[in-house]
């Protein structure tokens, strides 16, 4: 094998596999990202045997061939030249020399018949997913999928196609973020309803970019298919056993709070710096025009905040997780948010308070004693 390619296509698509690598090495292939230099093109493989990505990008392809280099080491070296070409020759007994300019490096690889076969997509036709919709999706749920990865059937979004379009939700079990983005979809290949893990959700951010164009979804008995332009992500399914998110969704809230965004998301970063580091608890006392936010320690004090809302209802209450609250005001970016209460032991709605018709986003909290 030896190919001439750019190096800022070459740097593009290594820094992707970056994540896909799997670090502790107990099978020391999957450190490594395959390279097939083929015609006119040069493809790289990399996997954890949960997720993969195959990606392509055009070369100057001398001699047709494969073979494995480490991933980490491989995008070091060529992060670190300055030429603007990057010459790879595969030598005896799987060495390689990487030559840019005045620089050369010598790495040792190994045999493509040791990397793992990634699963190649079904023939039938794949669910068109706008990027721009997906990667919104991901970014308004993937923070609420739990950090335990013993509670498996919780460690990844519902995503859900329909025909009127296309929903996300996460949980950790101690809140939920949902969104549906309605689209008229030209497909007419069915509904259907799968978990993505999060490790896969969060690479399929990273592949997406910035990119506006479509994204072609499918799946098989027991893998998912992402294909973005000339990127597959290849994901290993999980047991659909999501739970019944619509039963935690409140829809009698009647006391509605409406405050700004960014007055908010400041007075909680403001009174969590004295809040318990481990239950991040805070209250909220509401009243007619004003909320106070407040958080105690003992161990280090108390702070509290008054903040002016649209309120008109009774008194209330009620504790929060701080930072839930954050993670939402973080990646929402209307102007003012409605909190929609029932009483100081119900769950708690967050929304934006300008909603569109195309874009439907509800964030459930719940309670906890401060």
């Amino acid at each position: 094998m030896e190919f001439t390619a750019r190096k800022d296509e070459l740097l593009r698509e290594l820094s992707l596999i970056q994540g896909i690598v799997e670090r502790k090495n107990t099978i020391p292939v999957l450190a490594n990202v395959l390279i097939d230099a083929q015609d006119s093109e040069v493809e790289l493989a990399a996997t954890d045997l949960d997720v993969g990505l195959r990606s392509r990008f055009p070369a100057k392809v001398k001699k047709a061939g494969s073979l494995t280099l480490s991933a980490k080491k491989l995008f070091e070296i060529v992060r670190a030249v300055t030429e603007p070409e990057i010459e790879l020759k595969e030598l005896e007994n799987f060495w390689a020399s990487i030559t840019s300019g005045k620089s050369y490096f010598k790495m040792v690889g190994l045999a493509k018949a040791d990397f793992p076969t990634l699963a190649e997509p079904p023939k039938e036709p794949a669910s068109v997913i706008p990027g721009g919709v997906l990667r919104e999706m991901i970014r308004k749920t993937s923070f609420a999928i739990t950090a335990d990865d013993s509670r498996y059937f919780l460690n990844g979004a519902r995503l859900e196609i329909g025909p009127q379009g296309f929903r996300m939700v996460a949980t950790d079990g101690h809140r939920l973020a949902y969104i549906e983005v309605k689209v008229k979809r030209d497909s007419d290949n069915g509904s259907l309803s799968v978990t993505v893990p999060k490790k896969t959700l969060l690479e399929l951010l990273k592949v997406l970019g910035e990119s506006e164009g479509d994204v072609l979804f499918s799946q098989s008995e027991n893998h998912l298919f992402f294909r973005v332009q000339e990127r597959l992500l290849v994901s290993k399914r999980v047991e659909d056993q999501f739970p019944a998110y619509d039963k935690v969704i409140p829809k009698d809230n009647d006391k509605v709070v409406v405050c700004r965004r960014d007055a908010l998301g400041g007075a909680l970063r403001r009174v969590s710096l004295l809040a318990n580091e481990r239950s991040r608890a805070v209250r909220f006392a509401i009243k007619p025009e004003l909320m106070e936010i407040s958080s105690q320690n003992p161990e280090l004090g108390e702070a509290k905040e008054e903040l002016g809302v649209d309120y008109a209802g009774e008194g209330l209450q009620v504790g929060f997780n701080g930072q839930y609250i954050l993670d939402f005001l973080g990646v929402e970016e209307s102007e003012s948010v409605r909190l929609e209460l029932k009483d100081d032991s119900s769950q708690c709605l967050l929304r934006p308070s300008d909603a569109g018709k195309e874009i439907d986003y509800r964030y459930v909290v719940m309670p906890m004693r401060t």
